[in-house]
Order: C-alpha cells, then sequence, then structure tokens
C-alpha cells in the first residue's frame, strides 16, 4: 500500500509529463497519482525501494495473472485462458511476452513468485496505469510493441481511456471536475461504468472488503496533502489524530456585490426562484443580515436573484428574494472564514468543569454537567483515513448511546439529551464541543485580558442543543469548525474521518432544539443517496427521543416547521 513517502516519490520523479500530458483536460497530477497507487502501487512501491531506474520499474509495472478455473469460475473476460490467447492472431508471441513479463516482475514482488511455477500463467494488466488484455485482439500494437513500458505509452493510453470514460457516464468534454466527479471516472476506468446511487462503494473490491472508488479517493486526498517539488499542496497536511480537509471554497461569481438588508430577519437562500411548499422545502440555508453575497448576473427571476456566497466557511450559490438585496461597495472578494488549525490558549478559552478528586463520571449514571472521564475511553489519534475511521466506530460503540444502562443518554421525564451524546464524541474525537461555556460577564472579562474561574452558575452554564447552534456560530471557527454547505460535502469529509455535525435550533425558545453527529460510512451502515448520487440523508449517531449509533434518521428532520435555523459545521 502506497504511503506518503511513496506518493512523494511518485510526484517528483513524474511530475513534469504527466502535467504536460494532463493540460486542457479535467485530470491532474494528483488524480493520475491516485490511478497509479491503486493500479500497481504494490509493484512500483517496493521496486523504488530497490533503487531501480525508472525505465525498468516502467517496463516491470505488470500485473494480474490468468489461468483458467474449473466449471467456467474466474475471469469473465478475454483471454480467460493461455488457450484463449494462443487462439487468436499473435496470441502465441502476446503469450511470450506476458509470460516473460510476469517471470521477470516476480523476481522483484514475492508475491508473484508461486505463479511463475504455472507454466500456464502470464500476466494480463500492462503499464504503470495497468490497460488490461482484453483488449489484445482491439488494440494489438499497443502490446506487441510493449508501449506500456514507456511512461508516454501507458499515461496516454491511461488519459484516453480516462476520457472516454468520462464522456460515458455523463460528464461530456468539461474541463473541470471536483474530486468526487474524478473518483466516479476512476470507477468507470475500472468497471466501465459508474452507477451515482452506490457513492464510492463500487469496481474492484479488495481482499479488505474496500471497494476500487474508496481506495483511489483515499490516495487522492493523500496526494493533495503532497507538494510538487516548486509547489505547495492542495490540502495542508492534518496533524495526528484529525482529517485531511480541504479548505473553504472561495465564491467564483463575477457579478454585482450586494448585501442582504432585512431590518428584522435573516434572508433564505433558495435552491429554486420561489418559495416551496412546505416553506423551507427548498431553503439552502439563512443569510444573516448584512451579510455580503455577489450576484451571478443581473437578471432578476420571478422577484429573485441568483447569488454566491460563503457563510461560516461553507460555500453556497442559490436564489434570494432581490427586494432584500440591495447594492454594495465593490470589493475584491466576498470574505472567506477559514477556521483556525488550534484552540486559543488565551482570552476566549475551552472550558470544562472540573472533575472533583477521584471521582468518575460514568455512562450508566444520570447525565450531568462534567464531561466523561471514565477508564479506558477510546480516542482518534490516526494519521490515515483508515485509522481515523476505524477509531470514530470505535468512539461509537463504546458509547453505546442506545444501551438501556447508560443512563446518560436515554430519555427521561420529557428531557433527551442529544447535546451530551454530540459533546462526548466530539471530546473523545479531539475535538472542542462544549458540554458547559462561559456566561457573558466571565467572556467581557476573559476578552479584557483577565482570567476567571470555572465556577458553575458563576461564569459557566451548560449547554443544551439551541446554545450550541450559537455558539458554533459565535465561537466555532476559533476552535477549528466551519459551515459546510451540503450533505454530500459533510459525509464525503466524515468519510475521511472528519467530524460532522448538523444542529438545529428551535423556533420556540425553551423547547429543545437538536443536534446530530454525522459519521464515517461502514461496511453494514450507509448514507441514504439520490439517483443521481447526491446525499439525502447522511449517516448520523444520535440521542434523542429515539437513540441509535447508526441511523439516516428522518428525512430533512431539520427542515422541520419546530425549528427556527439549521446549519452543517465540519471539524478535521
Amino acid at each position: 500500500m502506497p504511503n506518503v513517502a511513496d506518493i512523494e516519490w511518485f510526484k517528483s520523479r513524474f511530475h513534469g509529463p504527466i502535467n504536460a500530458a494532463v493540460e486542457g483536460t479535467p485530470f491532474d497530477l494528483d488524480f493520475l497519482t491516485a490511478i497509479a497507487c491503486q493500479e500497481t502501487g504494490d509493484i512500483w512501491t517496493t521496486l523504488r525501494r530497490k533503487n531501480l531506474g525508472i525505465d525498468e520499474i516502467l517496463a516491470l509495472c505488470v500485473g494480474d495473472t490468468i489461468d483458467a478455473k474449473p466449471n467456467g469460475k474466474g475471469r469473465k473476460a478475454f483471454p480467460k485462458s493461455k488457450a484463449d490467447l494462443l487462439a487468436v492472431p499473435d496470441g502465441d508471441t502476446m503469450f511470450a511476452i506476458a509470460r516473460a513479463a510476469l517471470v521477470a516482475m516476480a523476481k522483484h514482488i514475492s508475491g508473484y513468485q508461486s505463479a511463475v511455477t504455472n507454466q500456464n500463467k502470464f500476466c494480463h494488466g500492462f503499464g504503470l496505469f495497468q490497460y488490461d488484455l482484453q483488449f489484445f485482439t482491439t488494440d494489438p500494437d499497443y502490446f506487441l510493441n510493449r508501449r506500456y513500458e514507456r511512461l508516454e505509452g501507458t499515461l496516454g493510453k491511461c488519459l484516453e481511456e480516462l476520457r472516454a470514460k468520462q464522456k460515458r457516464i455523463g460528464l461530456g468534454d468539461r474541463t473541470s471536475l471536483d474530486d468526487h466527479e474524478l473518483v466516479a471516472v476512476a470507477i468507470a476506468y475500472n468497471t466501465g461504468t459508474f452507477k451515482p446511487a452506490l457513492g464510492l462503494r463500487q469496481g474492484h473490491k479488495n481482499g479488505e472488503g474496500k471497494f476500487y472508488g474508496e481506495l483511489v479517493n483515499d490516495f487522492l486526498r493523500v496526494a493533495r496533502q503532497t507538494a510538487t517539488p516548486g509547489g505547495a499542496p492542495a490540502i495542508a497536511a492534518p496533524l495526528p489524530g484529525q482529517a485531511a480537509v480541504p479548505p473553504p471554497t472561495a465564491v467564483s461569481a463575477t457579478g454585482p456585490f450586494l448585501v442582504v438588508d432585512t431590518s428584522i430577519s435573516t434572508l433564505y437562500l433558495r435552491s429554486q426562484p420561489k418559495k416551496s411548499v412546505p416553506p423551507k422545502k427548498n431553503v439552502i440555508t439563512d443569510l444573516p443580515d448584512g451579510h455580503p453575497v455577489r450576484a451571478i448576473d443581473t437578471s432578476v427571476q420571478n422577484g429573485y436573484r441568483e447569488v454566491e456566497t460563503s457563510l461560516a466557511g461553507a460555500h453556497f450559490r442559490g436564489f434570494a428574494a432581490a427586494e432584500f438585496l440591495k447594492s454594495a461597495l465593490p470589493t475584491t472578494a466576498i470574505p472567506i472564514v477559514v477556521p483556525a488549525p488550534t484552540p486559543p490558549t488565551s482570552g476566549i478559552v475551552a472550558v470544562s468543569l472540573p472533575h472533583p478528586a477521584g471521582h468518575v463520571t460514568k455512562r450508566t449514571a444520570v447525565a450531568g454537567a462534567h464531561s466523561l472521564n471514565e477508564p479506558g475511553q477510546p480516542g482518534r489519534k490516526g494519521t490515515t483515513a483508515d485509522e481515523l475511521r476505524a477509531e470514530l466506530a470505535a468512539i461509537v460503540e463504546w458509547l453505546a448511546v442506545d444501551k438501556a444502562s447508560f443512563k446518560r443518554y436515554q430519555p427521561r421525564n420529557g428531557l433527551t439529551f442529544c447535546n451530551i451524546y454530540a459533546h462526548d464524541y466530539c471530546d473523545f474525537a479531539g475535538v472542542y464541543l462544549p458540554r458547559v461555556w462561559w456566561t457573558s460577564g466571565a467572556i467581557e472579562r476573559l476578552s479584557a485580558g483577565e482570567t476567571a474561574a470555572p465556577l458553575y452558575g458563576d461564569t459557566i452554564r451548560e449547554m443544551h442543543a439551541n446554545d450550541l447552534f450559537r455558539w458554533l456560530r459565535d465561537f466555532g471557527p476559533r476552535f477549528g469548525w466551519r459551515q459546510t454547505g451540503t450533505l454530500s460535502k459533510i459525509q464525503q469529509e466524515a468519510n475521511q474521518g472528519a467530524i460532522g455535525l448538523i444542529v438545529a435550533r428551535r423556533t420556540e425558545e425553551g423547547r429543545s432544539g437538536h443536534i446530530v453527529v454525522v459519521v464515517p460510512e461502514t461496511e453494514d451502515a450507509r448514507a441514504r443517496r439520490a439517483a443521481d448520487g447526491q446525499v439525502l440523508a447522511p449517516l448520523q449517531s444520535q440521542a434523542g427521543a429515539s437513540n441509535f449509533r447508526y441511523g439516516t434518521g428522518a428525512n430533512e428532520w431539520w427542515k422541520g416547521a419546530q425549528f427556527a435555523e439549521s446549519a452543517f459545521w465540519l471539524h478535521a
């Protein structure tokens, strides 16, 4: 499995010719690196450590072997066996090439040495980016002339196939694709097609139960964190125990600058230029009074203007009522909120209620203002997406929110404890989401440079879901939180080991809001997706009126009439 050092090596050796070859396409060096990692990473990572020359490494990037199995099992595509290959024109020459390639590669890759003992076995994948022998009858010269042994040959064939698959899955001739779309093309490169409703769990499934799409996606994210010589990485490498989250998306609209002007309320940003039934069905977000936006153009549709903006780090594009938008002085760009990489160490800092000496707060006890401090609590310390996902799954299992004996989370006397469960999950993951927070008086003192001791009822108070909604908006970015604009994005980042929240503030003050955590998908628990692949309901874990470790909840529950506003939050 290629690691960061392998990816650094690959990009340093091949960035020049790859960058030149992908010009004018939607593909880039990081994406081609991810394809190479998935297709032949088990080969070239070993070969490079043996100090072989680049030409020899490229020539030995072959793999996968063929030998027909009884009862028609095994490979379905041509050729299924040596006899199958020998039966076509130049098949004998091709067998000799494929057999010799296997023998040469196996001298360096121990996993293939047993295959060499079977005289009928031969390779069917050729080149750094792997082109399969099933295409021998339509493209014999590529194999017979061993064009796969040269970078320009294997790279050119890969780009040719990627462009064809891009069109096949409905992405046309676009010259720009986001990472999810790139991985969709990679899946089609592997299987010939892509089914959006299945997400990334498509393509070849390895022995560990991971699909081609998931693996390429992980490799792409690591490549995005790895600098090319003379350049900077697209995504900053995270600290241990944090996920690699892309920076907030900048606003690209070029129309007039505008500002929200309501005087009395927030302004709905809708997905369509019309009111919906029910009223919040097509609402994307609430724009604060005075918030800057940029119009897509100068047109007005049905009383709405299409605008683009960034809100607390989340990128939004939609339609806002034109009567509540006024012209603003031109500026260079819409401000983008970037979350702080580390929590503050002075001023308004994180706070918790100290435990009395020797006191242990347990899951089996009724919830109070203290955080858990039981022995054996799991955490999030990994440095890879696989490790982070596994650690977050371990946190969900350890908290066991649906376990009846864990009174901390069980609803009672009309009370529910979504806020406490969300706090515990974040706390174990090394992310600050307050169980208690400073009172307004304490905040004034801290802001003035004074100190304040955490005293219940004096300088700190408990935080409920409605409080957390406001806290995330007012203080979240300085503690590493930022909003994200879509369910697909929050699930995608949770799947990389990041922390996701959906929080809704109750319309009626004094009534409970709601907060859930968005968790990485598992083998058995998945987000709910539409036919086009967009996430309709992310995978959630919650305490509340009903407690569950994994579920998708009620459809768009955060848009219920009982809630005044809602938001999706993300932390690395």
